[in-house]
């Protein structure tokens, strides 16, 4: 019998209509390598969605794509391993892209590195909410394009900086499926982590009906808030990101809880 939600059917079927579309885009150097861990990641990126994604939330988060030692090793979005493994109880194989950078080798669960980004995301949600099971009954956490973009030398090139033909064409699966998420996990926040991702919430947003951003927002509809990106090269997320993110979030208010001691 399939007991899956309406929440995991859309979010599934969804994925998996973006995994398709991404598969039969082409992209112009300096990339020369491009992951996509809805394939070869699929079964830990399933079971996350299966285990918690069963209902509406109240707040989604947004992330830009995959880290190379976070999403692009474990199909979670921001999947820090032992954030995923430890904390999320959520394993998996995982196999490894038909085309595989020489100096970013897909290790999965056995990478030893450690996702920054992912690390003070997770790290965040534990301290602030305990269990997995206590952030997740009304958060949830996605990324809005699911490829990593690789250049010979293995640097990591992030989806704000494609040509202006490649984004278009990128962004059209991207808010498409965004649109698709949030209208089934129907959240009273969505909050872009970072101001790439803030945007896309905002355009989607409106263009899909969703919301007012930027303005009070009738009931019903979905309110933007955005916090910083966590990522290592800002200065500001390395003096605390976790209090600046909260910061931003009773600002916003979107919640009104008393600063972590």
């Amino acid at each position: 019998m399939n007991c899956d939600t309406p929440q995991i059917q859309a979010l599934l079927g969804a994925a998996r209509e973006l995994a398709n579309a991404c598969d039969a885009m082409c992209f112009a150097e300096p990339i020369t390598h491009v992951y996509n861990p809805l394939r070869y990641a699929w079964a830990p990126f399933e079971q996350y969605v299966r285990r918690y994604a069963r209902n509406q939330k109240r707040v989604v988060y947004l992330g830009m794509n995959p880290g190379p030692f976070g999403m692009m090793q474990t199909g979670v979005p921001f999947g820090e391993v032992a954030s995923v493994r430890e904390w999320m109880q959520i394993t998996g194989e995982i196999a490894a892209p038909a085309l595989e950078h020489p100096k970013r080798r897909i290790e999965g669960f056995g990478c030893t590195r450690s996702e920054v980004s992912g690390r003070r995301v997770w790290g965040w949600a534990a301290q602030r909410f305990g269990r997995a099971e206590d952030f997740f009954a009304e958060n949830f956490v996605l990324n809005y394009c699911p490829l990593v973009f690789l250049e010979v030398s293995g640097r990591n090139f992030t989806p704000d900086k494609l040509p202006a033909r490649e984004a278009r064409a990128l962004e059209a699966v991207c808010d498409a499926h965004l649109a698709e998420n949030l209208r089934a996990l129907a959240p009273q926040w969505a909050v872009g982590i970072g101001a790439f991702a803030a945007k896309r919430l905002q355009n989607v947003i409106s263009a899909h009906g969703l919301g007012s951003p930027g303005e009070k927002s009738p009931e019903g509809s979905i309110q933007v808030a955005q916090i910083l990106h966590p990522s290592p090269a800002s200065p500001i997320a390395n003096r605390g990101w976790a209090t600046a993110a909260e910061k931003s979030l009773r600002e916003h208010g979107v919640y009104d809880w008393p600063a972590i001691e």
